[in-house]
């Protein structure tokens, strides 16, 4: 089935990248994306691949158009060319890529390694809104904070804004219950595979819930002729919704 279904809850495809860059670009490549990865080496390289085979592993598993038909719009790559219908958001750290899709538009990922933020405290202090200084502080705990840090980067991927003055526009409770600056509508989610976080914030897909799978690295030709390996899932520690903060 091509194109989008309203009752396709998020998803979310990570994988560990290849431990060397692909000296030979894939075929399945588009030409925008040959041009762009022409430019690129080293672990911008391996990033940039790894994301755009799980674009197609995500898109296969979503519409069944098999990967080398499949493609994101150029540029950057927040939906489908073909299938049409679908949207995506990517996130990279420390030598894992992810990906999520889903039909609905309003979608964000991050994933942190744990325990990677020697200074969290500082960034706490000055970006933070003061609730969240309170009880992150009081808390010391790196992993409470990276948590929050990630549901507000994907927050702010999904909003599409930048950082700089909108961290405060969603705010995360020591239950890790959240409010927001926008309409009602859309949840987040917060879980762990291997020794990584992951935060996807969304758009409400009735009561279903985002699914995640670590899948088998590639390896330096990546394949997309067929489906990957999974090696795990994504444990999701909670979904929650995003309710609308009153306006002071």
């Amino acid at each position: 089935m091509t194109g989008s279904s309203p009752d396709f809850a998020p998803r979310v495809w990570l994988c560990q990248e290849p431990a060397s860059p692909c000296d030979v670009a894939p075929g399945w490549l588009t030409a925008f994306e040959r041009a762009t990865v022409a430019g690129l080496s080293g672990f911008r390289r391996r990033e940039y691949l790894s994301s755009r085979w799980l674009i197609r592993q995500a898109l296969t598993e979503a519409s069944g158009v098999p990967g080398p038909d499949c493609c994101p719009v150029d540029g950057r790559p927040v939906n489908s060319e073909h299938p049409p219908g679908w949207h995506l958001s990517l996130s990279h750290s420390h030598g894992l890529s992810a990906c999520a899709v889903s039909a609905t538009p309003g979608l964000g990922l991050d994933i942190e390694p744990r325990h990677r933020h020697p200074h969290w405290q500082k960034v706490v202090e000055r970006w933070f809104t003061p609730g969240e200084q309170a009880w992150l502080l009081s808390a010391n705990c790196c992993e409470s904070f990276l948590t929050v840090w990630t549901l507000k980067e994907a927050w702010l991927k999904a909003t599409r804004r930048g950082i700089a003055r909108n961290l405060q526009t969603l705010e995360v409770y020591p239950d890790f219950t959240l409010s927001g600056d926008q309409d009602e509508g859309w949840m987040a989610s917060a879980g762990e595979v291997g020794d990584f976080l992951v935060a996807l914030v969304y758009r409400q897909h009735g009561n279903s819930l985002p699914s995640g799978s670590l899948l088998q690295c590639p390896g330096e030709t990546l394949p997309v002729s067929h489906p990957a390996e999974r090696m795990s899932p994504v444990n999701w520690l909670f979904h929650h919704p995003i309710i609308t903060r009153e306006q002071e």
